[in-house]
């Protein structure tokens, strides 16, 4: 039986031809694709960090902020191996409201680091989505230049709805970069909400940056935030922008004379500055300086650093002891009843609370 029966003599003029044969579903070359390649051991690991490996210590970062729990115990003790050799680096936080120009400023203030003869970790905390918990994860795009220099690190993080738990895997980075050899760490927040207190908390010197012309002087000028900042610079202070942003600067001066005087004894400056056109960099970078001469001569740099590794100790119990209370199985069980008798109004909020810990202590008594 022919194939195509059209192509049969009677049928004059009608022709169909084989066509073009179809190629496999499944890929020829599937076997040939190289396996992944296993998980370095913690020697090697340490070994290209001390390197100054860019590869290796990004492999590292990922198990850190990893959520298995083999990938943290690899985690844990690299950084452990890393301690001896951190604790070098200047660490800068940077601020401000989304579209201040943060990512703009950190690609110019990097490369005028890295111009002068220095090494830059870039660590970038990007808010995630509530509703999908993804993040863009875009501030590479935004950092042209830094992001392709061989000096110089860029780590964008999704702060997945946990900023406490990214706050402190990025503590975690900075020894991880300083061991490095990176010898400025600048960690940019999200920009809101809690973070700046977060990354106030693992930084030497917190740089606010602010705008003028936006009708929100007042806004700005608000207590927490102006009173963590060592430094205030007013961007975008170019072309027709100059003269509100002085008057800016002018405003955030008077405003810094009604906070209490900071821990340090530095009395923070209002510089104006363009991240667009780099003008004023080498003044702003010239407060940076200043400062740290100022706190190193009078102790606060060595006291601020103790007070910080304090913090993150008991910030790291505070989680353990969360994680271990939401994750046993009494909690778990007499958690979802004592839910079902607040929302039937059958049991108060904190009598539900009390009752849920008294589970949980006896549970701890019974075991002990």
């Amino acid at each position: 039986m022919m194939e195509h029966p059209e192509n049969d003599e009677k049928y004059i003029g009608l022709t169909v031809n084989s066509g073009v044969a179809q190629p496999p579903s499944v890929n020829p070359y599937l076997h040939r694709r190289p396996r992944r390649k296993p998980m370095p051991t913690v020697s090697e690991l340490v070994e290209g960090i001390l390197r100054g490996d860019i590869t290796t210590l990004s492999r590292a970062v990922t198990l850190v902020e990893s959520q298995n729990s083999d990938h943290q115990s690899v985690a844990q003790e690299v950084i452990e191996k890393c301690l001896p050799f951190s604790g070098n680096s200047r660490r800068i936080g940077i601020t401000g409201v989304p579209g201040a120009g943060k990512s703009t400023s950190i690609d110019v203030f990097g490369l005028h680091v890295l111009r002068n003869g220095g090494k830059l970790a870039v660590l970038a905390i990007d808010p995630s989505s509530e509703i999908t918990k993804g993040s863009i994860l875009g501030d590479k795009t935004r950092m042209e230049k830094l992001a392709v220099h061989p000096d110089a690190f860029v780590r964008p993080s999704p702060s997945a709805g946990s900023l406490g738990g990214v706050a402190r895997k990025t503590r975690e980075t900075i020894v991880l970069c300083e061991a490095a050899g990176f010898n400025n760490i600048f960690v940019e927040t999200v920009g809101v909400g809690q973070s700046e207190t977060a990354v106030h908390s693992m930084v030497d010197f917190f740089l606010l940056i602010q705008l003028a012309g936006t009708g929100d002087e007042l806004q700005g000028i608000k207590r927490g935030i102006m009173e963590m900042a060592d430094g205030i610079i007013i961007n975008k202070a170019d072309g027709d922008n100059i003269d509100r942003a002085r008057l800016a600067q002018a405003q955030f001066r008077s405003a810094l004379h009604l906070f209490p005087p900071t821990p340090s004894g530095w009395t923070p400056e209002v510089l104006t500055y363009s991240g667009y056109y780099g003008l004023g960099i080498d003044e702003v970078w010239n407060m940076i300086d200043r400062y740290f001469d100022f706190v190193k001569a009078n102790g606060y740099f060595e006291r601020r650093r103790a007070d910080q590794a304090r913090y993150w100790m008991f910030e790291t119990i505070n989680e353990t002891l969360r994680s271990h209370f939401f994750n046993n199985p009494t909690v778990k069980s007499h958690l979802a009843e004592n839910e079902a008798a607040v929302l039937a109004n059958r049991m108060t909020p904190f009598m539900a609370a009390s009752s849920v810990l008294d589970s949980y202590y006896n549970n701890l008594a019974k075991n002990s």
